[in-house]
């Protein structure tokens, strides 16, 4: 049996591919940069009904965040390894998922916007990487992260409409000390920043979230998706929750900047299931 899997930092998505379509799993995410071998075994481990299935795994395809090069690569192969004992592993990066998901065989710019963000260029044969995906402190523009840092520094700095303010105060109870531990103290904070976008999410209607996910949309668009000379010419494809549920302000980002904007998906695991399906049945 065939599993596949697209995982960001938050999340993990799961499918085992069945002859009446595919059994759906989830788990936490992984991300080779944050989470060494153990961490991703204990994390898999949690899903028992996954673990079931685990002796009849004969394949793997794993698509993660972090998943850029080999050392990083092997932390993630390994771990599966100690878990799927008799099925062949390979991992990738998640843009070739979110090549694979929206692109098919088709030249476009796939673009990742969920904990993180990164795009990449596929020309119909070789997929094109620029500098991008530098992580939470250094870029991720139009991500989880980039927006929950942007909402608690105006949080602390009193500049948020009334109603979110008193939401984060009274309700998650945040003040500078349970930011500053968690931002600087602990691991794992770009998870931490992104699980904020279920706040912003729930204030869409206001004007300051619509002008804050517009703005960071913008900058997503100028810093990365502009630095490919085809940008004007191919679809740009969007994957990942922001991208989803803020499709509308989305698509305004994309006509401010003469961007087509092609398919919006917000999880890449079914269509995978199926370009992986076909590989099956042509191979």
């Amino acid at each position: 049996m065939i599993l596949v899997a697209d995982s960001g930092s938050t999340k993990c998505d799961w499918a085992l591919l069945t002859e009446q379509g595919f059994e759906s799993f989830s788990t936490q995410g992984f991300n080779p940069m944050f989470h060494n071998k153990q961490m991703v075994i204990d994390g898999l481990r949690v899903n028992t009904e996954l673990m079931r299935q685990a002796p009849n795994v004969s394949a793997i395809f794993y698509y993660g965040a972090g998943c850029q090069n080999a050392v990083l690569n092997k932390i993630i192969e390994d771990a599966l390894k100690e878990i799927f004992t008799k099925a062949r592993i390979a991992v990738d990066h998640d843009l070739t998922a979110a090549i694979r998901a929206t692109c098919g065989d088709e030249s476009g710019i796939s673009c990742i916007l969920g904990t993180g963000s990164n795009l990449a260029y596929f020309n119909g044969s070789e997929i094109i990487t620029k500098t991008s995906g530098l992580g939470y402190v250094l870029g991720d523009e139009g991500s989880g992260t980039f927006f929950g840092k942007q909402l608690l520094a105006d949080f602390l700095y009193e500049k948020l409409p009334a109603s979110i303010h008193n939401e984060l105060r009274d309700v998650y109870k945040l003040d500078k000390d349970v930011i500053i531990k968690n931002v600087y103290m602990k691991p794992h904070a770009n998870v931490y920043l992104a699980q904020f976008m279920r706040i912003i999410s729930s204030h869409r209607d206001e004007k300051y979230v619509q002008q804050l996910i517009y703005n960071g949309l913008l900058r997503f668009i100028d810093v990365h998706v502009a630095r490919f000379d085809e940008c004007h010419s191919v679809p740009v494809h969007f994957v990942g929750s922001i991208a989803f549920h803020f499709k509308e302000v989305l698509d305004k980002a994309c006509q401010q900047r003469h961007i087509h904007l092609g398919k919006v998906v917000q999880k890449p695991i079914e269509n995978l299931v199926e370009y992986h399906r076909v590989k099956v049945d042509h191979a």
